[in-house]
């Protein structure tokens, strides 16, 4: 005998299926590669490799490598980026699994009884549970979502700020290795002079011995630079995509940049705007918001609902409800559990925030005394040693001053131009700290041209749900 539902089951199997296909909504779908644009500045340089990377990207380094061409290869190459982005993915499909209900539980049992009819009892469950709970666990899924799209957008920034740092630290060996040379003929040069005037019986070996130590010194230090030029350039070439490619680029001269005018105060507010860091912690916040909600509800985990029949030895049929008695557990220590986790993330956030702050702070004061000290050794200790310099030579030519007085001027010439190269990278160093303190050098240059810095987003994605 065949069991057919009767109207008022099949009216309440239409009412479940109708509650189930109201909570299939989309997901939210973040945009990682807009986010990167609008932060960076940079198009078509962030998409998701399905594959795996190679060791090296295809295609041959230029000669000349300049800092754009850098920072796009870094972004499109770096593991990180990708592993960022898989567990966007990842994230993706958990919201996409959150909006599913778990399949049902058929059960059917037929009894069989000596000199009787058999009877027959079927009954399709489903998870009470997983029904009052799926709306949180959406939005705990979704939050969730929203925080891994920020950590994809903090792992492209952190990767252009590692190259550029490198660029950086690049440009300052090639600079300290050019005047390191150029003083090794300059000392040669003057050990050519000092062995001829003792040959004419004007100079003393003294002299001669003294410079030659100091040609010696010299090797040792431009060796030394070497050395530390060719480990950056391989950290480089790691940081391009290309460990095991070229290494003897050509890079872009060292170019100044503009002073900051706007006040400290601007950077601030658009850091605690737009950092993706920040932005992470608070939908983490309203995730685990969430959570304490699920916890309460986790006392009726194991409860069973749904229609039920039975032959007996005629049809029957009803509602089917299964609970457990809150007796011993109703949830009491999972909503602990689960409010101590947000008030750990409360005091995370308080200590990010406080971190990009203090990052905001300190690369503004460092990129500010860094112009300034530039400005002062361009314009005076350089052009001073320099003279003082050429004035020692000519008096120790002259036979009017001694060689102790023309290597203190050398060694005082040397040391500002080092010096210079050193504030230099330095200043290079602190406008990335600074432009990566707010957001990224997109964030920082609508700053400074006057476009707006806040994101075209509801008052959610700043202080989203949870946060209040």
């Amino acid at each position: 005998m065949v069991y057919r539902p009767n109207c008022r089951t099949r009216s309440a199997l239409a009412t479940v299926a109708l509650i189930v296909a109201s909570g299939c909504s989309a997901p939210p779908r973040p945009d990682v590669p807009g986010a990167a644009r609008r932060a960076t500045g940079l198009s078509n340089a962030i998409f998701f490799d399905t594959t795996g990377g190679p060791l090296d990207l295809a295609g041959e380094t230029p000669e000349t490598l300049t800092l754009p061409q850098a920072v796009r290869s870094a972004v499109t190459s770096d593991p990180k980026v990708q592993q960022a982005l898989a567990k966007v993915r990842e994230a993706e499909a958990d919201a996409d699994q959150a909006r599913l209900w778990p399949n049902p539980v058929i059960t059917f049992v037929i009894g069989l009884r000596r000199k009787e009819s058999a009877f027959i009892n079927a009954s399709l469950t489903e998870d009470l549970l997983a029904f009052l709970s799926q709306p949180r666990r959406i939005s705990t899924a979704d939050d969730r979502l929203r925080t891994t799209a920020a950590d994809a957008l903090t792992a492209v920034l952190e990767a252009i700020a590692a190259v550029q740092v490198k660029y950086a630290a690049v440009q300052a060996d090639d600079a300290q290795l050019l005047v390191l040379q150029e003083r090794h003929k300059i000392i040669e040069q003057l050990l050519h002079v000092a062995k001829a005037r003792l040959d004419i019986g004007e100079g003393t070996r003294l002299d001669v011995l003294t410079l030659d130590t100091e040609r010696v010194v010299l090797e040792a230090d431009i060796a030394d630079r070497q050395l530390l030029r060719t480990t950056d350039r391989l950290a480089l070439a790691r940081l391009i995509g290309q460990p095991s490619g070229r290494t003897d680029w050509t890079l872009m001269p060292w170019q100044a940049p503009n002073p900051v005018s706007l006040p400290e105060s601007r950077w601030l507010t658009t850091a605690l705007t737009r950092r993706p860091e920040l932005q992470s912690q608070k939908w983490e916040l309203a995730a685990l918001g969430d959570e304490i909600a699920l916890a309460r509800l986790s006392l009726w985990a194991g409860s069973l609902v749904g229609p039920e029949v039975e032959r007996d030895p005629t049809w029957w049929e009803g509602p089917s409800f299964q609970a457990p008695v809150p007796i011993f557990d109703w949830g009491q220590a999972r909503v602990r559990k689960a409010r101590a986790a947000r008030i750990e993330a409360r005091h995370k956030l308080t200590d990010v925030r406080r971190q990009v702050v203090e990052e905001v702070r300190r690369a503004y004061a460092t990129f500010a005394q860094a112009h300034s000290a530039l400005r002062k050794t361009e314009a005076e200790l350089v052009p001073l040693q320099q003279r003082r310099r050429e004035q020692a030579e000519a008096a120790y030519q002259a036979g009017e001053s001694d060689l102790a007085t023309l290597l203190l001027a050398e060694e005082g010439l040397l040391d500002a131009q080092l010096k210079l190269i050193d504030i230099q990278q330095k200043l290079s160093v602190a406008l990335i700290d600074l432009q990566r303190s707010v957001g990224g050098s997109g964030v920082a240059e609508d700053l400074v041209r006057g476009a707006p810095t806040t994101q075209p987003t509801t008052r959610a994605a700043i202080h989203p749900p949870g946060d209040e």
